[in-house]
């Protein structure tokens, strides 16, 4: 077959700087409307750019100045504020430099940010900088280290636990993905002993100095002359996984907890064909026999894999040891198929998981996994459509894909398995384009969604990864995990790892060679141990990238993963004992449905184009902050603990909550125009200063290019099945 917001005391002074109030300073009658909106300086370097994927992601509004235009905004008293209805307006809540001035010496647009900020108690992050006197750092050296920074242990400090990075557990660990090639660079230095009259420098978070008993900083809050900078001395990409860790925390500090958008961490397994048997890797032949991979006359796989009820018993103990649930993708008749095969009116398989039926969710994969796209002609290697006698494509019809669906519906009512009709896994994806031998849907798809009333349909997103309409269905892009599906044991799946990402010359099938988007293996992997010790913990690596970038999409593998060998659950293993070491119990994994899954997308979809179209407007005044979006679109916002959505008539709960915050999509209320939330009275920074006596403002040097050794741009290569644009990789410096 087919297969909470936190707080420290750190005394007095600093205290008043983190709420943005100086002793000196009066505070207007007026309160300042702040717009919740961020403000990015960029110079094209990766940091900058990870801060804006972050953004990106959540849905946090954010203007963006390009260094390298000519014709460019000048940041000016104008540019970042004015007044609206006699209030003044700060246009944007928090400022993105790519270091802690980019303009050099002197610079007229310093000076004016330097002021917003003080004016308005707006935060700034400086995305890369170097350890130096002018940021509350001694210069690297005595103690002190400047160089690669792979595999050091970094660690959150007991303010930055309980400031914004208290989400994590602790350990900030820098990839060490490669031997042979850098991936990130930066500084260790410690605080200024003595610091600037009214300065406060905060480290975060810390790593050990090589060769000393001192800790230098990683990122710290430096308070200074009326103002907030977060320091990063360490240059990252958006890919990598120190950056993902850091990344939440990063947009809470400069936020001060209040802003447009969410982040949260999802992971989801689906396993498809369950119940069915799936062919088995050959490796002599090196394809599947009983495949389309495989030539016309290598006949039929004689020994498939298939669950058996032992396997059935141990993925649920395991499931609810480790508290996950899996979403089953099955195809009843693959258990008819077996009884008919052996002989026997039971089905051993079947009969234990419809009794653990309530430990997991379940998906209709159609009865017998057929392929519904147009009909193949399996006579030719690869495989391609068959066409009709005037050369246009032949089509699987809208009522075989009726059929193969609600045949499957009508088993699973025969075994009492809960679906949602709303849901569907076509097999292989079918129905959906599939290049290159099929660069449309197949046209009776949709109108077969329609009459089975399917909404969700699943989509690979290594083919079609962006969400789209499939009829009345939406698609639900899923990732495909790299444990292949005709694979029983590590053993096998390494033999067809080693064939597929090494050499011709070393044996492979060389595809590989040249490709865009993997590289070949430097050797073949041993069959013994070329699973446990480089598959799995490369593959679990790749996925939990997938659950720190905020992304809800679905992971899929396969039955046979869960069978013999039970090769899924080392991969599963190492990304939930990963995140676990990693993230505070008040920030689990979010674990969705298909239909919930789809419905975050189209959400967020919908956000997304009315925040880049400019239909969205946030601002807060004071404890109210008022939110406006187009009629019918769900505001994203991430709030304060406490925090509570206005009505007519008294206030009801906002969002839900996560990573000591809370967060979630809302609508305006009853005859209400706008979402209006009312935050806790501790979390309404004092704002707008009327007169300052800080003595004069002092400006850095100019940091153009930063002192990186032989200004090296280091490029890792992804690894064998990564995507080399999407996977981890090294940042530029």
């Amino acid at each position: 077959m087919r297969r909470a917001l936190r707080s420290a005391a750190v005394g007095t002074a600093a205290a008043l700087v983190a709420l943005a109030v100086s002793p000196t300073v009066a505070r207007a009658a007026t309160a300042p409307r702040v717009d919740l909106r961020v403000l990015v300086v960029d110079d094209g370097g990766p940091a900058t750019e990870a801060i804006t994927s972050e953004l990106d992601g959540a849905g946090t509004p954010y203007t963006t100045v390009d260094l390298s235009q000519p014709g460019r905004p000048t940041i000016n008293a104008a540019f970042l504020s004015d007044t609206v209805s006699g209030r003044p307006r700060a246009k944007y809540q928090a400022v993105v430099l790519p270091n802690d001035n980019p303009f050099g010496t002197g610079s007229a647009e310093m000076t004016a940010l330097a002021g917003y900020e003080q004016t308005f108690g707006i935060r700034q992050v400086d995305a890369y900088t170097y350890a130096r006197p002018d940021i509350g750092l001694n210069y690297a050296q005595d103690p002190g280290y400047i160089g690669s920074l792979d595999g050091i242990d970094g660690q959150t400090t007991a303010q930055g636990a309980a400031g914004p990075f208290g989400y994590l557990r602790g350990a900030v660990p820098f990839e060490d993905n490669s031997p042979t090639v850098s991936e990130s660079y930066g500084y260790l230095a410690t605080p200024l002993s003595t610091q600037p009259a009214g300065a406060v420098f905060t480290p975060l978070v810390d790593a050990p100095i090589p060769g000393t008993a001192d800790r230098g900083v990683l990122v710290g809050s430096y308070a200074h002359d009326g103002r907030s900078e977060l320091v990063l001395t360490f240059v990252y990409n958006q890919y990598q996984e120190q950056f993902r860790l850091l990344a939440r925390g990063i947009v809470e500090w400069m936020t001060q907890g209040i802003h447009l958008g969410a982040d949260r961490n999802y992971f989801e397994v689906q396993v498809d064909d369950v119940f069915l048997a799936d062919d088995r890797w050959n490796s002599t032949l090196n394809c599947t026999p009983g495949d389309v991979d495989c030539p016309v006359g290598t006949g039929d796989d004689p020994d498939p894999i298939r669950m058996t009820a032992a396997d059935a018993a141990y993925a649920k103990q395991w499931s609810q040891a480790h508290g996950f649930t899996f979403d089953f993708v099955f195809n009843g008749g693959g258990s008819e198929d077996w009884k008919a095969d052996q002989g026997t009116t039971d089905d051993p398989l079947a009969d234990r998981l419809t009794a653990d039926k309530a430990s997991y969710r379940w998906v209709n994969h159609t009865y017998l996994h057929p392929f519904l796209g147009c009909v193949q002609d399996v006579s030719v290697v690869p495989w391609r459509c068959e066409t009709n006698a005037d050369g246009s494509t032949k089509w699987v019809s809208k009522a075989d894909i009726v059929a193969a669906v609600k045949d499957n519906r009508t088993w699973a009512a025969q075994h009492g398995l809960p679906l949602n009709n709303a849901e569907l896994v076509t097999g292989e994806h079918s129905g959906l384009k599939v290049l290159p031998q099929q660069p449309v849907d197949n046209p009776n798809l949709a109108p077969a969604l329609s009459q089975l009333g399917v909404s969700y349909l699943a989509s690979d997103n290594s083919r079609d990864p962006q969400q789209r309409k499939v009829g009345p269905a939406v698609t639900v892009p899923r990732f495909p995990m790299n444990v292949f599906y005709n694979a029983g044991t590590g053993a096998e799946e390494t033999d067809e790892y080693n064939f597929i990402y090494t050499s011709a010359a070393q044996g492979g099938s060389g595809l590989c060679e040249g490709s865009a988007t993997s590289t070949c293996l430097p050797a073949p992997l041993d069959p013994a141990t070329g699973y446990t010790s480089y598959i799995a913990p490369l593959e679990a690596r790749i996925d939990l990238g997938h659950v720190l970038a905020n992304n809800p999409r679905p992971h899929f593998m396969h039955q046979s993963n869960l069978a013999e060998g039970r090769i899924a659950y080392p991969v599963i293993e190492q990304v939930l004992s990963g995140y676990s070491a990693l993230f505070a119990a008040d920030t689990p994994m979010v674990n969705l449905r298909t239909s919930d899954i789809a419905t975050e997308l189209q959400r967020r979809a919908a956000w997304d184009t009315a925040v880049k179209s400019g239909k969205v407007t946030g601002y807060r005044i004071g404890s109210a902050v008022t939110v406006t979006a187009p009629s019918g679109t769900q505001v994203s916002a991430t709030m304060p603990a406490g925090t509570r959505q206005a009505q007519l008539l008294g206030s009801t709960a906002f969002g839900s909550s996560y990573a000591g915050a809370l967060s979630g999509w809302t609508v305006p209320g009853v005859l209400q125009s706008a979402v209006s939330l009312t935050l806790p009275s501790r979390s309404t920074p004092a704002l707008l200063r009327v007169s300052v006596s800080l003595g004069p403002i002092r400006l850095n040097a100019h940091i153009g290019a930063l002192p990186v050794p032989g200004g090296v741009t280091h490029a890792v290569p992804a690894g064998p099945g990564a995507t080399k644009h999407a996977g981890p990789g090294a940042a530029t410096h």
